[in-house]
């Protein structure tokens, strides 16, 4: 259109009409006279809207989705994360408090017996010797441990030791098949010999074969010449089964050793001798069996018949 006086005029004419409009449409307020024209301009245009919005939606749900996909993952990480700490945590502290336990009742059965001992940890199963039953400890000639020290723990005796390394020491279990150890019968105080036989009871030859012994006795280390290598009355086991008499010079029981040789933790070298022997005082006090309730039941006799209810009484 070529700038004449005529176009400049419908310009003017426009905007005029334009203004108008809208100074009619606010004035009306909710009932303008342009609604009309609103609503029909809406029908027209607001399917394409509609469809423009449907084509552009999916695209921007699938890219929030995948955001929040990668934050959810995130979070799933982190969690799982701090899961895995807290349960090492708990472990630990489960395990602080095992070891507290075992070294509370290795300090009372040492002070029980009056043994001096050095405190060690397992920190070895076996050794390149055979197949011997042993453990090996963080403690060595450093700590003043020397070869033929008796080993306990806070339930008995856990075996001897039999090589040491600077800082380290290996130890013989009392259930190996090769070790053997004098014992004293709790009481009676009939002695014999305790071998191993690797996971199974210990076996005890009384020296006396009419020797008084019944299932549930107990039995102590009865200690070696100047306490090497073991000293007297660390707790072994308790009787669980007597051999009858076989007409032999010695009996033979069976015992069930105390400690639990499949999971040894904190135990004590010991480094000192008592002054005197303990006997039996190291043994644990005996559980009093729990009274079995009795149940009396007293048989009520029934009423006897009366006069009056016997046959023939209305006659």
């Amino acid at each position: 259109m070529r700038d004449t006086r005529e176009s400049r005029l419908l310009l003017v004419l426009l905007v005029a009409i334009a203004f108008a409009l809208i100074t009619v449409d606010i004035r009306g307020g909710e009932h303008s006279p342009l609604d009309g024209a609103r609503q029909v301009t809406a029908s027209v245009l607001g399917p394409v809207e509609n469809s423009v919005a449907t084509a552009v939606d999916p695209v921007g749900n699938a890219i929030a989705a995948v955001r929040d996909s990668g934050e959810r993952h995130d979070r799933i990480s982190v969690l799982e994360r701090e899961n895995a700490e807290l349960k090492q945590r708990l472990a630990a502290v489960d395990r602080n408090s095992s070891r507290v336990h075992e070294l509370e009742k290795l300090l009372k059965t040492a002070g029980a017996g009056q043994y001096g001992i050095k405190a060690a940890q397992v920190v070895g199963i076996g050794a390149a010797q055979g197949f011997s039953w042993t453990v090996t400890l963080d403690v060595g000639e450093r700590d003043g441990i020397r070869r033929d020290m008796t080993v306990i723990n806070g339930d008995g005796l856990v075996g001897r030791v039999t090589t040491v390394g600077p800082s380290t020491s290996t130890v013989l279990l009392a259930n190996d098949p090769d070790f053997t150890v004098g014992t004293r019968l709790e009481g009676t105080g009939e002695l014999g010999f305790a071998n191993g036989r690797g996971d199974s009871a210990l076996t005890v030859q009384l020296l006396n074969s009419k020797a008084e012994v019944k299932k549930g006795d107990r039995l102590v280390t009865f200690g070696s010449s100047n306490d090497r290598p073991f000293v007297p009355g660390v707790p072994v086991g308790e009787v669980i089964r007597v051999d009858p008499h076989s007409g032999g010079l010695t009996r033979t029981v069976r015992v069930r050793p105390y400690v639990g040789f499949t999971k040894l933790d904190i135990v004590g070298v010991v480094v000192r001798p008592p002054r005197t022997d303990p006997r039996d005082t190291v043994l644990p006090p005996r559980t009093k069996p729990r009274p079995t309730p009795t149940v009396t039941v007293t048989a009520t006799p029934s009423a006897r018949p009366s006069a009056s209810a016997s046959p023939g009484a209305d006659r």
